[in-house]
């Protein structure tokens, strides 16, 4: 599950090719100029890169991904508490929400997902 780790740049990558995949890498290229200022040498080494990682595929100058923006989430947040959380679910909750309150609909929204996550 290695692979799913991306670096800030990678995801912006990411995020746009999830939006307009598939996406022709002449478009793709356009977009990542004027979004996130690259020229064309760095999308197609990024586009490289995570193609030899499968995440993305570029067949015929269509770029699609090969994971969905869910997947890669959920590999990083259970990076994140494995790291910095001692694999603790509760330990990082209270971290995150510290001082903040919860409305009735979040807390009711927190409570469906974990009863759904419960076996």
């Amino acid at each position: 599950m290695e692979g799913y780790k991306l670096f800030d740049a990678e995801y912006r990558f990411m995020d746009i090719v999830w939006e307009l995949e598939p996406v022709n890498s002449t478009q793709l290229c356009r977009a990542c100029q004027q979004r996130l200022g690259w020229k064309k040498p760095t999308t197609y080494t990024v586009l490289r890169k995570l193609a030899e990682r499968g995440l993305l595929q570029n067949e015929n100058a269509t770029v699609t991904a090969l994971v969905n923006r869910q997947q890669v989430q959920q590999y990083e947040s259970q990076a994140v508490v494995a790291r910095s959380f001692e694999g603790s679910l509760p330990v990082f909750l209270t971290a995150f929400l510290g001082r903040h309150k919860l409305t009735q609909a979040e807390a009711e929204e927190l409570r469906q997902i974990i009863e759904e996550a419960t076996e």
